[in-house]
Order: structure tokens, then sequence, then C-alpha cells
């Protein structure tokens, strides 16, 4: 398994810009595909982002247009960069990982997770 440590989260106003970070131990980042979930009090966990280690992204209808997904090998790091962000965007903000795998928005294929960071929007 690999070890995830999110970072850059916090309160933030409607339309404004946020980037979280997700920094990866372990030698295997290359050959992972990795992505971004939430989960919003009272609701159910669900995807948000994926990147492949190729670099191929993936988008949730809700968040498309607006969020950004990349990453840095030399940095074993990915990034989330948020865009005109609404309330609705609240939630807490996990990162996982999945080792040799195809680009997926299930969780359930994900066998590393970080510990999640709390994203807020409001006035």
């Amino acid at each position: 398994q690999v070890e995830l440590v999110e970072s850059g989260g916090g309160l933030v106003q409607p339309g404004n810009s946020l980037r979280l970070s997700c920094t990866a131990s372990g030698q295997t980042f290359r050959r992972s595909s990795m992505a971004w979930f939430r989960q919003a009090p009272g609701k159910e966990r669900e995807f948000v982002s994926a990147i492949s280690g190729g670099g191929t992204t993936y988008f949730a209808d809700s968040v498309k247009g607006r969020f950004g997904i990349s990453r840095d090998s030399s940095e074993n790091t990915i990034f989330l960069q948020m865009n005109d962000l609404k309330p609705e965007d609240t939630a807490v903000y996990y990162c996982a990982a999945v080792l040799l795998s195809p680009l997926t928005n299930k969780g359930a294929d994900f066998g590393s997770w970080g510990q999640g960071i709390q994203v807020t929007v409001s006035s």
C-alpha cells in the first residue's frame, strides 16, 4: 500500500479557487492511478477526478470545466486545482491510489486512501 497525505484545504468564498495536494510515499507512484473523492455531511462519498500514470484524466460532471487534476512524478504528488468553487463543493476531500489499474471512478477499486482534508466554501 501507499501512504497518502493531503494538504491545501481550508475555507474559501464562493467563486474563489483552492489547490489541494496529495503526496504519496513509496516507489510505485509512477505506476499508480490517482484520484480525488469527496464526502459531504450526510452524503455518500463521490468521485471527483482521476489521473492515470500516463496522465489521462477523468472528471465528474459536477466539476468538469471548473476543476483540473495534474501530477508531478518528481515529487510523487498530485494536485486538484479547484476554480469557481460553489457551496455544494463543501466536503472532506480524499486522495486515493491504485497500482497498475486502468483509470477508474469506483472507490472500491482504490486500495490506498489519505486521511482526508476539509474544504469549506462559504461567504
